[in-house]
Order: C-alpha cells, then structure tokens, then sequence
C-alpha cells in the first residue's frame, strides 16, 4: 500500500511540469505551478444561452388583439325622421289647410295630403314606410330615432310642430323623407332641399353637409339626380317650414317623381323603397361618423 507522502505526490505531480521525483526537490525552492487553463466560453456561460439548469427567460407578453365589440361612434345619437304628410290629412282639410309659423315671417298651411303615382299609390305611404325602414337601419347601430308621428293614419302634425320636435330632440340630423308630383314631361331623379340662406348655425355647414351626404349616398345607390329642380341633386330653399324652423342640422330629401313611369315603378315596388331606406340610412351614418 503507498504511503501518504507519496500519494500526495503523485498527485503534485500532475500539476507541474516535469519534475524529478517529488522528493528530489530541493528545499527552499518554489514549486513552478503553471497557470490555470483560461476558461473556454461555451454557449452555457453565453448570456443569451439558456442553461438546462435555469428557468427559461420568460416570454414577452402578447399584444392586445383589438376590440371588435366596441359600440360604433353613433351609437347613441340621435336622429328625427320626418315622413311627410300623413294617411289621414285629406279627411280632413280644416285641420291641415289652417296657416302656422313658417319662418322668414312667412305662414303656410299646416300640412297637406302629398302626391300620388298614377295609379294611386300615395306619398304618405312611400314616406311612411321608407321612414320605418330607415329607423330599423339605424336602430340596429345604437342610433336613437325619434319620429315626428307614430303611424300613417293620424293627421299632421303641421310643419311648425315638426321642426319643433327636432329642436327639442337635441337630434344630431332631421331628415324629412318625401316624394315629388311633377306633371313636367320626362322630370325625374332626386334632389335635397336645404334651408338657404341660414337662418342659424345649424342651418349653415352642418345642414349642408347632411345635404351633401344624402345627396351623395342617393348618387352611389344608383339614382339620378333631379333634372327638373336644383343643380347636381342639391337645391336651396327659403320657402320650406320644417327646414326653416329648424335648430339642428335639417334636411329634405324628395326621392323621386311618382308622376314619372319609370321612378313610380321604383317607389311602389318593397324592393325600391328598400334601396331608398338603405342609402338614406348609409348617409345619415356617413354624416355622423
């Protein structure tokens, strides 16, 4: 068995260079120990190297998807559709021809009874229900509608009392929804009234903007612009009630000519009052966004 001393020496031994046997060295002589081996840097020692034995760095926190439930930015407006005349204005005409405020110091009549295509089918009907199909629309984007009246049976209200339930409303736009009558040969396509010259601000830039939107709208869903009233579907008026009272943003839109074959078909079919109501509802949400 090897002593003690010499196991130490063996072990010694490995750590210097080539000496004579351990016990050779002379005394006093310092032991030439070579330098420790720099250390190599392997991926472990790399700081972007993850260790087994560490936990792994932890990843970065995912972005927020966006939010698709987010109400749109109309929700909450409110809206005044005025559907012109009414079904029970032409029983009676005491009520509808007595004279009321029409602002520029003007008084007209109440109301009257609207136009009719030739075969009968009557504006109060059109405006009637293209006005509930607009309320839907709107309705369905978070858009509060207030109508000037409740069905197609009543009487009135007379244009003062229109323009006034607006103005109360705090409504954002008034549209008032109409259809034409003229007997001149071959007039057809649309057009927007608009109170002019403004009586207040409202009736200044925002009105014509509400103008401008229905206009285009109306344009883009493939109906013509008028060629008997106004330039490019657009056409000022000073004579008009509801838009003359008006303290909100007001416009008129007169859809088409129910005296004309063509746009009567058009008007009288579900499926043309629902491209009116679709367009008119897209520009109404056009002018509020």
């Amino acid at each position: 068995m090897t002593s003690s001393p010499r196991r130490a020496c063996f072990a010694l031994a490995a750590a210097v260079a080539f000496l004579a046997a351990c016990g050779t060295t002379e005394p006093g002589t310092p032991i030439a120990v070579p330098p420790a081996p720099t250390p190599v840097e392997t991926a472990a020692s790399t700081p972007s190297a993850t260790s087994s034995s560490q936990a792994p760095a932890s990843p970065p926190a995912a972005s927020t998807p966006p939010t698709t439930s987010a109400a749109p930015p109309v929700a909450g407006k409110v809206v005044v559709l005025d559907p012109g005349h009414n079904g029970g204005n032409s029983s009676n005409p005491a009520e509808i021809n007595k004279k009321v405020p029409a602002g520029r110091g003007q008084t007209k009549a109440c109301n009257t009874t609207g136009t009719s295509t030739n075969a009968g089918y009557t504006e109060h009907a059109f405006t009637w229900d293209v006005s509930v199909r607009v309320r839907e629309l709107l309705t369905a984007k978070g858009i509060k509608v207030v109508m000037t009246r409740d069905d197609d049976t009543g009487v009135g209200p007379c244009v003062d009392r229109r323009a006034a339930i607006g103005n109360q409303s705090g409504a954002a736009a008034v549209v008032s929804i109409h259809a034409d009558g003229s007997t001149s040969p071959g007039a057809h396509g649309f057009h927007i009234a608009y109170s002019a010259p403004p009586l207040n601000a409202a009736q200044g830039e925002p009105a014509k903007k509400l103008a401008t939107a229905l206009r285009d709208g109306l344009r883009a869903a493939g109906f013509a612009t008028s060629t008997y009233i106004g330039t490019n579907g657009m056409s000022p008026r000073a004579d008009l009630g509801g838009l003359n009272l008006s303290e909100r943003p007001a416009a008129l839109v007169e859809c088409g000519n129910m005296r004309n074959a063509d746009e009567a078909a058009v008007l009288s079919s579900p499926q043309g009052r629902q491209r009116y109501a679709d367009a008119i509802a897209a520009s109404i949400v056009t002018y509020l966004g």
